[in-house]
Protein backbone atom coordinates (compact mmCIF):
# COMPACT_ATOMS: atom_id res chain seq x y z
CA UNK A 1 0.00 0.00 0.00
CA UNK A 2 2.55 2.62 0.91
CA UNK A 3 4.71 1.36 -2.11
CA UNK A 4 1.53 2.41 -4.52
CA UNK A 5 0.75 6.17 -2.52
CA UNK A 6 4.62 6.47 -3.31
CA UNK A 7 4.28 5.39 -6.99
CA UNK A 8 1.55 7.78 -7.16
CA UNK A 9 2.82 11.03 -5.78
CA UNK A 10 5.87 10.33 -7.90
CA UNK A 11 3.53 10.55 -10.93
CA UNK A 12 1.26 13.34 -9.91
CA UNK A 13 4.97 15.31 -9.34
CA UNK A 14 6.37 14.12 -12.99
CA UNK A 15 3.21 15.54 -14.35
CA UNK A 16 3.30 19.10 -12.97
CA UNK A 17 6.57 19.04 -13.42
CA UNK A 18 6.01 18.65 -17.27
CA UNK A 19 3.27 21.37 -17.30
CA UNK A 20 5.40 23.70 -15.54
CA UNK A 21 8.19 23.01 -18.42
CA UNK A 22 5.61 22.89 -21.23
CA UNK A 23 4.34 26.56 -19.44
CA UNK A 24 7.66 28.04 -19.32
CA UNK A 25 8.48 27.06 -22.65
CA UNK A 26 5.38 28.63 -23.98
CA UNK A 27 5.65 31.71 -21.77
CA UNK A 28 9.47 32.14 -23.39
CA UNK A 29 7.95 31.85 -26.88
CA UNK A 30 5.53 34.31 -26.07
CA UNK A 31 8.33 37.02 -24.76
CA UNK A 32 10.42 36.60 -27.82
CA UNK A 33 7.73 37.21 -29.65
CA UNK A 34 6.98 40.24 -27.94
CA UNK A 35 10.33 41.67 -28.21
CA UNK A 36 10.81 44.32 -30.99
CA UNK A 37 13.85 43.76 -33.72
CA UNK A 38 16.53 45.94 -32.23
CA UNK A 39 18.16 48.35 -34.97
CA UNK A 40 22.11 48.60 -35.02
CA UNK A 41 23.95 51.63 -35.97
CA UNK A 42 27.27 51.61 -37.30
CA UNK A 43 30.09 53.49 -35.72
CA UNK A 44 33.72 54.78 -36.52
CA UNK A 45 32.77 54.58 -40.18
CA UNK A 46 35.86 57.17 -39.98
CA UNK A 47 38.19 57.61 -37.16
CA UNK A 48 37.69 61.32 -36.92
CA UNK A 49 35.99 64.51 -38.38
CA UNK A 50 38.39 65.23 -41.13
CA UNK A 51 38.97 62.62 -43.97
CA UNK A 52 42.37 64.36 -45.22
CA UNK A 53 41.92 67.94 -45.21
CA UNK A 54 38.25 67.47 -46.42
CA UNK A 55 35.38 66.67 -43.95
CA UNK A 56 33.80 62.89 -43.04
CA UNK A 57 30.84 61.87 -42.21
CA UNK A 58 31.57 62.06 -38.58
CA UNK A 59 31.05 64.76 -35.98
CA UNK A 60 31.28 64.71 -32.42
CA UNK A 61 29.42 63.60 -29.67
CA UNK A 62 27.07 65.69 -27.65
CA UNK A 63 29.39 67.36 -25.34
CA UNK A 64 32.46 66.95 -26.74
CA UNK A 65 34.88 69.55 -28.09
CA UNK A 66 37.51 68.64 -30.26
CA UNK A 67 40.83 70.23 -31.25
CA UNK A 68 42.64 70.20 -34.44
CA UNK A 69 45.93 71.41 -35.20
CA UNK A 70 46.89 71.56 -38.42
CA UNK A 71 50.23 72.12 -40.76
CA UNK A 72 51.02 72.21 -44.24
CA UNK A 73 54.73 72.85 -45.35
CA UNK A 74 55.85 74.08 -48.53
CA UNK A 75 56.30 71.92 -51.64
CA UNK A 76 59.06 68.85 -51.17
CA UNK A 77 60.51 70.49 -54.34
CA UNK A 78 62.47 73.46 -52.59
CA UNK A 79 65.56 70.85 -51.77
CA UNK A 80 67.09 70.04 -49.08
CA UNK A 81 68.22 73.77 -48.33
CA UNK A 82 64.50 74.20 -46.68
CA UNK A 83 64.36 70.31 -45.06
CA UNK A 84 62.22 69.62 -48.31
CA UNK A 85 59.52 72.53 -47.49
CA UNK A 86 59.59 72.28 -43.48
CA UNK A 87 61.41 75.49 -43.22
CA UNK A 88 57.95 76.87 -44.59
CA UNK A 89 54.79 75.94 -42.83
CA UNK A 90 51.27 77.11 -43.00
CA UNK A 91 48.96 76.17 -39.80
CA UNK A 92 44.97 75.89 -39.05
CA UNK A 93 43.77 75.92 -35.15
CA UNK A 94 40.18 75.06 -35.33
CA UNK A 95 37.27 74.13 -32.78
CA UNK A 96 34.63 71.50 -33.14
CA UNK A 97 31.90 70.70 -30.72
CA UNK A 98 28.83 68.36 -30.76
CA UNK A 99 25.85 70.21 -29.89
CA UNK A 100 24.00 66.94 -29.54
CA UNK A 101 24.84 63.58 -31.35
CA UNK A 102 23.84 64.46 -35.06
CA UNK A 103 24.58 67.92 -35.04
CA UNK A 104 27.78 69.84 -34.75
CA UNK A 105 29.59 73.59 -34.96
CA UNK A 106 33.42 74.45 -35.58
CA UNK A 107 35.27 77.64 -36.21
CA UNK A 108 38.79 77.50 -37.16
CA UNK A 109 41.57 80.13 -38.42
CA UNK A 110 43.94 79.76 -40.71
CA UNK A 111 48.03 81.42 -41.21
CA UNK A 112 47.42 80.87 -45.08
CA UNK A 113 45.58 84.01 -46.30
CA UNK A 114 44.78 85.07 -42.65
CA UNK A 115 41.18 82.82 -43.03
CA UNK A 116 39.10 82.64 -40.33
CA UNK A 117 35.88 79.98 -40.88
CA UNK A 118 32.49 78.37 -39.70
CA UNK A 119 30.42 75.59 -40.52
CA UNK A 120 27.47 73.80 -39.24
CA UNK A 121 27.04 69.88 -39.52
CA UNK A 122 24.19 67.72 -39.36
CA UNK A 123 24.09 63.80 -39.39
CA UNK A 124 20.92 63.05 -41.96
CA UNK A 125 20.97 59.71 -41.91
CA UNK A 126 22.85 56.47 -39.85
CA UNK A 127 23.81 53.60 -41.24
CA UNK A 128 22.25 50.51 -39.72
CA UNK A 129 20.81 47.31 -39.73
CA UNK A 130 17.84 45.36 -38.17
CA UNK A 131 14.74 46.88 -37.34
CA UNK A 132 15.45 50.20 -39.88
CA UNK A 133 17.91 49.13 -42.34
CA UNK A 134 19.80 52.21 -43.59
CA UNK A 135 22.87 51.55 -46.05
CA UNK A 136 24.52 54.75 -45.90
CA UNK A 137 25.32 57.60 -43.57
CA UNK A 138 24.32 60.73 -44.78
CA UNK A 139 25.96 63.86 -43.18
CA UNK A 140 25.27 67.45 -44.22
CA UNK A 141 28.08 70.27 -44.51
CA UNK A 142 27.32 74.21 -45.04
CA UNK A 143 30.36 76.43 -44.07
CA UNK A 144 31.69 80.02 -44.65
CA UNK A 145 35.35 81.33 -44.88
CA UNK A 146 36.46 85.11 -44.76
CA UNK A 147 39.94 85.95 -45.85
CA UNK A 148 41.57 88.81 -43.54
CA UNK A 149 44.66 89.29 -45.93
CA UNK A 150 45.68 93.29 -46.25
CA UNK A 151 43.86 94.10 -49.96
CA UNK A 152 46.99 93.86 -52.58
CA UNK A 153 45.51 96.41 -54.96
CA UNK A 154 44.89 99.72 -52.51
CA UNK A 155 43.28 101.72 -55.08
CA UNK A 156 40.64 99.96 -56.00
CA UNK A 157 37.21 99.39 -53.44
CA UNK A 158 37.45 96.55 -51.38
CA UNK A 159 34.58 95.57 -50.08
CA UNK A 160 33.25 93.22 -47.23
CA UNK A 161 31.48 91.00 -49.25
CA UNK A 162 34.20 90.04 -51.90
CA UNK A 163 36.24 88.39 -48.94
CA UNK A 164 33.41 85.80 -48.26
CA UNK A 165 33.66 82.17 -49.55
CA UNK A 166 31.31 79.49 -49.10
CA UNK A 167 30.82 75.75 -49.09
CA UNK A 168 27.88 73.54 -49.03
CA UNK A 169 28.57 69.56 -49.18
CA UNK A 170 26.21 66.51 -48.64
CA UNK A 171 28.77 63.69 -47.02
CA UNK A 172 27.39 59.78 -48.34
CA UNK A 173 29.84 56.72 -46.61
CA UNK A 174 29.51 53.18 -46.24
CA UNK A 175 31.10 51.40 -43.68
CA UNK A 176 31.43 47.94 -45.55
CA UNK A 177 33.71 46.14 -42.82
CA UNK A 178 35.03 46.79 -40.10
CA UNK A 179 38.48 47.81 -42.61
CA UNK A 180 37.17 49.21 -45.38
CA UNK A 181 35.28 52.84 -45.30
CA UNK A 182 34.40 54.48 -48.46
CA UNK A 183 32.63 58.15 -48.68
CA UNK A 184 31.38 60.88 -51.56
CA UNK A 185 31.19 64.17 -51.50
CA UNK A 186 29.43 66.29 -54.08
CA UNK A 187 30.33 69.70 -53.31
CA UNK A 188 29.64 74.10 -54.36
CA UNK A 189 31.77 75.90 -53.39
CA UNK A 190 30.82 79.77 -53.97
CA UNK A 191 33.34 82.63 -54.27
CA UNK A 192 32.11 86.27 -54.11
CA UNK A 193 34.36 87.72 -55.92
CA UNK A 194 36.42 85.87 -58.80
CA UNK A 195 39.53 87.05 -60.94
CA UNK A 196 37.27 87.44 -64.73
CA UNK A 197 34.13 86.96 -65.70
CA UNK A 198 35.30 83.92 -67.72
CA UNK A 199 35.47 81.96 -64.25
CA UNK A 200 32.76 81.22 -62.23
CA UNK A 201 31.34 81.94 -59.00
CA UNK A 202 29.95 78.48 -58.37
CA UNK A 203 31.79 76.18 -58.28
CA UNK A 204 30.88 72.29 -58.54
CA UNK A 205 33.35 69.65 -58.11
CA UNK A 206 32.82 65.89 -56.55
CA UNK A 207 34.93 64.41 -54.05
CA UNK A 208 35.77 60.68 -52.99
CA UNK A 209 37.60 59.38 -50.56
CA UNK A 210 37.92 56.06 -48.04
CA UNK A 211 39.92 54.12 -45.31
CA UNK A 212 41.53 50.79 -45.27
CA UNK A 213 42.52 49.76 -41.49
CA UNK A 214 46.20 47.80 -41.33
CA UNK A 215 45.34 47.39 -37.68
CA UNK A 216 43.88 48.34 -34.72
CA UNK A 217 45.55 51.94 -34.49
CA UNK A 218 46.93 52.49 -38.18
CA UNK A 219 44.84 53.01 -41.58
CA UNK A 220 45.79 54.40 -45.15
CA UNK A 221 43.58 56.93 -46.02
CA UNK A 222 42.89 58.82 -49.64
CA UNK A 223 40.89 62.28 -50.47
CA UNK A 224 40.38 62.82 -54.20
CA UNK A 225 38.36 66.16 -55.30
CA UNK A 226 37.73 66.59 -59.33
CA UNK A 227 36.69 69.94 -60.44
CA UNK A 228 33.80 69.53 -63.42
CA UNK A 229 35.93 71.44 -66.29
CA UNK A 230 35.32 75.21 -67.53
CA UNK A 231 34.68 76.84 -63.80
CA UNK A 232 38.16 77.94 -63.47
CA UNK A 233 40.08 79.71 -65.97
CA UNK A 234 42.48 82.05 -64.58
CA UNK A 235 45.49 80.88 -62.49
CA UNK A 236 45.92 81.04 -58.92
CA UNK A 237 49.43 82.35 -58.19
CA UNK A 238 50.41 82.47 -61.66
CA UNK A 239 49.89 78.64 -61.98
CA UNK A 240 47.02 76.46 -63.35
CA UNK A 241 44.18 75.01 -60.86
CA UNK A 242 43.89 71.31 -60.55
CA UNK A 243 42.39 68.49 -58.88
CA UNK A 244 43.57 67.94 -55.70
CA UNK A 245 44.78 64.57 -54.47
CA UNK A 246 45.76 63.94 -50.79
CA UNK A 247 46.93 60.25 -49.09
CA UNK A 248 48.26 59.84 -45.64
CA UNK A 249 47.59 57.77 -42.84
CA UNK A 250 45.73 57.69 -39.57
CA UNK A 251 47.43 56.54 -36.30
CA UNK A 252 45.36 56.39 -32.94
CA UNK A 253 46.77 56.70 -29.73
CA UNK A 254 44.47 56.66 -27.04
CA UNK A 255 43.20 60.31 -26.75
CA UNK A 256 44.94 61.38 -30.00
CA UNK A 257 44.55 60.91 -33.58
CA UNK A 258 46.90 61.58 -35.98
CA UNK A 259 46.88 62.02 -39.22
CA UNK A 260 50.22 62.23 -41.69
CA UNK A 261 49.16 62.98 -45.54
CA UNK A 262 50.97 64.01 -48.84
CA UNK A 263 49.04 66.61 -51.40
CA UNK A 264 49.08 68.88 -53.74
CA UNK A 265 47.12 71.32 -51.89
CA UNK A 266 48.61 73.62 -49.21
CA UNK A 267 45.27 75.39 -48.25
CA UNK A 268 42.83 73.47 -45.44
CA UNK A 269 39.66 74.77 -46.01
CA UNK A 270 37.41 73.84 -48.87
CA UNK A 271 38.12 77.32 -50.85
CA UNK A 272 41.59 76.51 -51.18
CA UNK A 273 42.12 72.94 -51.38
CA UNK A 274 39.09 72.29 -53.87
CA UNK A 275 39.34 75.60 -55.75
CA UNK A 276 42.35 76.51 -55.86
CA UNK A 277 45.15 73.85 -55.81
CA UNK A 278 47.82 73.97 -58.05
CA UNK A 279 50.40 71.70 -56.98
CA UNK A 280 50.92 68.86 -59.62
CA UNK A 281 51.80 65.21 -58.26
CA UNK A 282 53.65 64.35 -61.77
CA UNK A 283 56.19 67.37 -61.16
CA UNK A 284 56.28 66.12 -57.14
CA UNK A 285 54.81 69.14 -56.63
CA UNK A 286 53.60 68.23 -53.20
CA UNK A 287 53.05 69.10 -49.61
CA UNK A 288 53.34 67.06 -46.50
CA UNK A 289 51.20 68.03 -43.78
CA UNK A 290 49.43 66.70 -40.45
CA UNK A 291 46.70 66.89 -38.71
CA UNK A 292 46.23 66.45 -34.76
CA UNK A 293 42.72 65.62 -32.93
CA UNK A 294 42.46 65.41 -29.63
CA UNK A 295 38.59 65.42 -27.53
CA UNK A 296 38.08 66.37 -24.58
CA UNK A 297 34.44 66.18 -22.92
CA UNK A 298 32.95 69.22 -21.60
CA UNK A 299 28.81 67.85 -21.00
CA UNK A 300 28.43 64.05 -20.29
CA UNK A 301 25.65 63.87 -21.93
CA UNK A 302 25.03 60.23 -22.29
CA UNK A 303 26.10 59.77 -18.33
CA UNK A 304 23.01 58.36 -16.44
CA UNK A 305 21.32 60.33 -13.83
Amino acid sequence: MKHQIWKTLFGIILIFSSLSLYGQDDLMNLLEESEEPLTEYTIATFKTTRLMSGQSVEIPAAGVLQYVISHRFARITSGFYDIFGLDNATMRMGFDYGITDRLAVGVGRSAFEKTYDGYVKYKLLRQSKGAKNMPVTLTGFAGMAIKTIKWPEPDRPNYFTSRLYYTFQLLIARKFNSDLSLQVMPTLVHRNLVATRADANDVFAVGVGGRYKLSGSLSVNAEYYYLIPGQIVSPVYGEKVRNSLTLGVDIETGGHVFQLMFSNSRGMTEKFFVTETTGSWLSTDIHFGFNINRVFTIIDKHKKK
